[in-house]
């Protein structure tokens, strides 16, 4: 662990520099990180392997949320550092830099979005946030769009499939420890609605009744009494929403192995 003389935690509010448009804070950002860079080194090793100069510290970048904002971040870093080691070997003069060389230029940003995109997987169950940033540079119309179908995927994987996954986690990490004295088991649920809440059914019954409350709907002019029918479904729908939203807790799937201390 490093000293508290050698620990400098900086706050900066990537969403702000996404929500206006102006990537050019990104700039100010890696400005205030590169004397850090150029201070922490990096490993280099002469023809015959003789160290020459070791890395005497780490950058680490946290998203206060999720993993998004961390790989913009040190895809940002990484380009940068790159360019000083290639500089640093004679590959590129003093003024080069990665843009001139539009091939590894694109290696390079297709490079880091892929990685974000398989850890955002493994994480999320999504590919990662703002990729198109990562891999063009820019933000996209197309871009922005999936961002806020994988933000609706996320919602849902994390309160109705997730529980599976975090068990697993706790497992990896140890917070749940298997022994034989305890039971392998995992606590079920236990009768009454927990016992037969499922968001799935749920939904599709919702989506079934507000199908034949259109489609009732639209009889109607033809035989008034479908006005009825179009009213049971609706109801019907209406009353399934309302229960899963006043039972919306028993309806997540929840990890079962390890319960963390409130």
């Amino acid at each position: 662990m490093f000293s508290p003389v050698f620990q400098i935690l900086f706050h900066f509010s990537m969403q702000s520099v996404f929500s206006t448009g102006q990537s050019n804070y990104l700039a100010v950002l890696l400005r205030f990180f590169y004397c850090f860079l150029g201070n922490d080194r990096y490993l280099l090793l002469n023809e015959k392997g003789e160290k020459v100069e070791a890395q005497v510290g780490v950058l680490r970048t946290n998203c206060i949320d999720c993993l998004d904002r961390t790989n913009v971040t040190q895809s940002i870093i990484a380009r940068k550092m790159l360019e000083s080691q290639l500089r640093r070997l004679g590959v590129f003069n003093a003024e080069e830099t990665i843009s001139r060389h539009p091939n590894f230029d694109e290696s390079l940003k297709n490079l880091w979005a892929n990685h974000g995109d398989d850890i955002s997987i493994q994480y999320s169950g999504t590919p990662a946030l703002k990729g198109d940033f990562v891999r063009y540079g820019q933000r996209t119309l197309q871009g922005v769009m999936k961002d806020g179908w994988n933000a609706l995927m996320r919602y849902y994987l994390n309160n109705f499939c997730d529980g599976t996954k975090q068990d697993a986690i706790d497992l990896l990490q140890g917070h749940y420890i298997v022994s034989v004295s305890r039971s392998l088991t995992p606590r079920m649920k236990h009768g009454g609605v927990e016992a037969k809440a499922s968001f799935p059914v749920a939904l599709s019954l919702i989506m079934i009744g507000f199908f034949f409350a259109t489609a009732s709907l639209i009889r109607a002019r033809f035989n008034v009494s479908n006005i009825l029918f179009s009213m049971m479904w609706g109801s019907m729908s209406l009353g399934i929403a309302a229960y899963v939203r006043a039972n919306g807790r028993v309806f997540c799937n929840c990890p079962l192995l390890h319960q963390p201390m409130r």
